[in-house]
């Protein structure tokens, strides 16, 4: 499945990028420049779509390999918000940082945190109307590491919650529907956080916002002198 679905969306999304740039001469037409722009946009989504359930799968059957080696959670966290600000701009959507000084590393996949940490961050600006807020706060110390990922936007529904975190399900308003998305992104998350022998927590109303924190053990923090430099690849189950 990998190999048949990746192979030909990556030739629509290389080759449909080359057109958006006229490398090989100009399109005669701004119809043209604009279909051309819709296909590398589909693409690109329909392949995120893929690898999310791809990784879904691998993750439920326990065949992800975490590549462990010390992170910086702080870079991690600012890494992230760079790759969502101008959705976030475009949005009307602000951020708000507050990390602990001194933030400690973390053992994990470096990969997996990220994708952790931009599913998160992308739902919380997807789902915040403009004017709105996105918080992002990181602790760590004798109780592990934590980090929350707060908005101010719609909310959920007390008993909504379990509903999010299950495969495809999405709860529709008339907010949602004007949201595209799969409703893979917080099962997912999930998944990846409870692999890293962490938890995700929601906390959340309709209408006044939602808090998702990720906490990992107190065994996954690492002393940045430690001569660790990574662990071998295994496979978790």
């Amino acid at each position: 499945m990998s190999h048949e679905l990746r192979t030909p969306l990556n030739a629509i999304i290389g080759f449909s990028e080359l057109m958006r740039s006229e490398m090989f001469g100009e399109l005669a037409s701004d119809r043209y420049r604009m279909y051309v722009r819709d296909i590398h946009t589909s693409g690109v989504h329909l392949l995120t779509v893929i690898n999310d359930m791809l990784d879904l799968s691998k993750a439920e059957a326990g065949r992800i390999e975490l590549h462990e080696t010390k992170v910086d959670v702080a870079a991690a966290i600012y890494g992230s918000l760079a790759m969502v600000r101008s959705r976030a701009d475009n949005a009307g959507v602000s951020f708000r940082i507050e990390l602990q000084p001194g933030l400690p590393f973390l053992l994990a996949d470096e990969l997996r945190v990220k994708q952790i940490l931009l599913n998160l961050l992308s739902n919380a600006v997807k789902f915040t109307p403009a004017g709105g807020q996105v918080s992002i706060a990181a602790t760590g110390g004798s109780a592990g590491l934590a980090i929350a990922v707060s908005d101010t936007g719609i909310g959920i529904a007390e008993a909504d919650i379990p509903r999010v975190l299950t495969p495809f399900m999405q709860i529709q308003n008339i907010y949602t529907r004007k949201r595209e998305g799969t409703g893979l992104g917080l099962p997912l998350t999930k998944q990846l956080v409870e692999l890293h022998r962490g938890r995700l927590d929601i906390r959340s109303a309709a209408g006044k916002g939602t808090t998702v924190t990720v906490r990992f053990p107190q065994e996954r923090i690492v002393d940045v002198s430690s001569p660790i430099a990574g662990r071998s690849d295994r496979a978790v189950a």
